[in-house]
Order: structure tokens, then C-alpha cells, then sequence
């Protein structure tokens, strides 16, 4: 368990502007992904635990032990936290073969547990293969393989990952995916891992922390966040949602249902607790709860009439993108036919219509 409260200030530059990072966090068992765009203070947090930058105020503590404490003037060096770190490189030493890397970071054991304690990670991560290569002999995969292996062999008691799937392919991405799963069930090792790929939450993370300009501005399990973001910026964040600006107009809790109007159509929704009548809100809407029909002279209750602009395909959806900034994601893929038609219908279902 890791708990740290961390602020950390750079003052103006020249060519540069002030910086405060404020972030309270906690990780237990599991994988805390520390999501944002970049600048938003996800590697400097993990810098500070590590050791590697000293915050100005605060306190973090790893278990039982004080890592930091401003108050108390304690700042451990990084050799003696306990975290492994992977880095966004790897850092793994270029003269030495990836057995060396883990020999040179097992430390002064007694060299018959030294032997057996790389043999294992070897196997586990399945470089016993490549052992004797340098790195740049060896794949991106199996670099990093190498570099969370070493991470890991003096038994941390958190692992600090850096955007360890950057620049990697889809095959390698998933296999890493595999690889870190693997290491939360055979190690139970609390990971925290930083990230600005939101399949990569979904794919890893118990707990995500969303990052803006240095703080916390949302926490909580990845879907709980896509499905209910706190706010206009943490949905911008998100990048998955149709965000329209809108008022107000009915209330009923009764029925539970509302009404807003926006500059170009009117939607009816659930009701909104803790909304006023004539309330200014934003709307979001995932592209993945609406559907799209060809236009019909006559339009129903909630559908939008659209433009269609273009069609992407993806691996996982097909995405139709609208004017009015519209997309649909559906699982069918359109026909020539259906590329055909510019006119289109999006069909809004009521509990679709969500408000911040």
C-alpha cells in the first residue's frame, strides 16, 4: 500500500511558465493508472516516489515506511524505497546481455540465490532465449520484458511503470498487456502505471486517477469515469464523448425525465438531480449508445437530422462520422449502399442523454 501527498513547485522561467503539482494518491493491490494528456504531472508523481525529485511539502509512505517527509526532513535515496521503476526506455545497460542487466541489479546476495533468482525471472519472462544478447539484439517486447524483469528482481514493494507500452506495435502492445497481468498475479506487486492511452486503462487498471495541469480532478474505476466524467475538461480528457452545450427547459422527477434544448434541436432525457430549470449545461453522449437510419420525411422524438461526412473503419467498430459533430460506433459495417446516402437520422435513446 502506497500513500503520498505530493507538492511540488517550478517557478517561471524565462521561456517558461510557473508549474505546481498537487496530487494526493493511494494504491493497494492492483494497477493505479495515472491518466492525463502530457504535462499533466504523470511522471514527475512518479519521479518523486521513486526518489528521483525531491518534493517541496508532503509526505509518502510505501507500507510502514516513511519514504518522504517534508516536515520531518526524511528523503530516502531511490536504492532504498523498494520501488521498481520500468522507464519509457527501458534504461537497460547496452554493453551488458539481459542476463548481465539482471545480475548487475540483484544486488549482494549470496551468488547461489543471485543464479537461481535470474534463472527464475529468465523463465518467467520468457527471455531465457536471449539471455546472452545485448539490447539492441533483442525486440522491443522482449526489451521490456527484460527491463519490468529487472524491475522486479529484488522484490519491490511497488512497481513504477512509465508509459512502458509507448511505441510499441499492436502484437508487442498485447503482449505486454499478458506480460503485466502475469506479474499482478504471480507477484502481487501494487502497480502504478502512467498512461495517456484510455484502451490501456480499460485494458490494465483497477483504479485510474485522471490528471489535469498537475491534480487529481477524477478517480475511480476506468468505466465508472468514461460512463459519469466530473466535468467538461475530464470528458474532453476522455476524448469519447459528443459534448454539446444546452439549457434546461423540464424537470420531472416523477417520470424521471427532463428536457434541454441547444441551438439546434431539443432532446428528452432521465431526470437530473441537482439541476435547476434554466440551468446552462453540457451534454455527453457515447457514440456507442446512439444509432443512425437513412432520414425519412418524418423525424421521431429525440433523432437529429445529419450530414454523414465519412466513415472509418477500426478493428473493434465502425465509426460514422456526422456534421454537427456527431459519430456513431456500431459493430455492423455500413454497406456501398449505405455510403451512398447523405442524409441520415441519429436516434438518441433517452438514457443516452446524460448532463454535466
Amino acid at each position: 500500500m502506497i500513500h503520498a501527498r505530493i507538492r511540488k513547485q517550478f517557478p517561471a522561467g524565462r521561456e517558461s511558465a510557473a508549474y505546481m503539482l498537487d496530487i494526493e494518491l493511494r494504491a493497494a493491490a492492483g494497477v493505479t493508472v495515472l491518466f492525463g494528456s502530457s504535462g499533466a504531472g504523470k511522471t514527475l508523481t512518479l519521479d518523486c516516489i521513486a526518489g528521483f525529485v525531491r518534493p517541496d511539502e508532503g509526505r509518502i509512505m510505501l507500507d510502514d515506511d516513511i519514504l518522504f517527509d517534508a516536515a520531518a526532513n526524511v528523503h530516502l535515496p531511490p536504492q532504498q524505497r523498494h520501488c521498481g521503476y520500468v522507464f519509457q526506455n527501458y534504461a537497460l545497460f547496452p554493453h551488458m546481455t539481459l542476463r548481465q542487466n539482471l545480475e548487475f541489479a540483484v544486488g549482494s546476495r549470496p551468488r547461489l540465490e543471485r543464479h537461481r533468482r535470474v534463472a527464475d525471472l529468465l523463465d518467467s519472462f520468457r527471455i531465457n532465449d536471449v539471455a546472452g544478447r545485448r539490447p539492441h539484439e533483442v525486440s522491443g517486447g522482449q526489451k521490456q520484458r527484460c527491463s519490468i524483469a529487472r524491475a522486479l528482481i529484488n522484490s519491490p514493494k511497488v512497481l513504477l511503470l512509465d508509459e512502458p507500452a509507448r511505441g510499441l506495435d499492436a502484437p508487442l502492445r498485447g503482449e505486454f498487456y499478458a506480460v503485466l497481468r502475469q506479474v499482478r498475479q504471480d507477484f502481487g506487486t501494487p502497480v502504478i502505471l502512467v498512461t495517456h492511452d484510455l484502451d490501456e486503462c480499460f485494458e490494465l487498471g483497477d483504479e485510474m486517477l485522471v490528471m489535469r495541469d498537475g491534480r487529481v480532478v477524477q478517480s475511480g474505476p476506468p468505466a465508472q469515469i468514461l460512463d459519469h466524467p466530473s466535468s467538461i475538461d475530464v470528458a474532453r480528457l476522455l476524448g469519447r464523448h459528443i459534448l454539446i452545450e444546452g439549457e434546461i427547459l423540464a424537470l420531472d422527477p416523477g417520470r424521471n425525465s427532463s428536457r434541454v434544448r441547444t441551438d439546434s434541436f431539443e432532446l428528452t432525457g432521465s431526470y437530473f438531480p441537482g439541476h435547476l430549470l434554466g440551468d446552462r449545461v453540457w451534454l455527453y453522449l457515447r457514440p456507442s449508445s446512439l444509432r443512425a437510419a437513412p432520414r425519412t420525411a418524418r423525424m421521431s422524438a429525440n433523432q437529429v437530422a445529419v450530414v454523414l461526412q465519412r466513415v472509418v473503419q477500426t478493428p473493434r467498430a465502425t465509426r460514422m462520422e456526422f456534421d454537427q459533430d456527431f459519430m456513431v460506433e456500431t459493430a455492423t459495417r455500413p454497406t456501398a449502399a449505405d455510403l451512398a446516402i447523405r442524409e441520415w437520422a441519429i436516434d438518441i435513446p433517452p438514457e443516452a442523454v446524460r448532463v454535466i
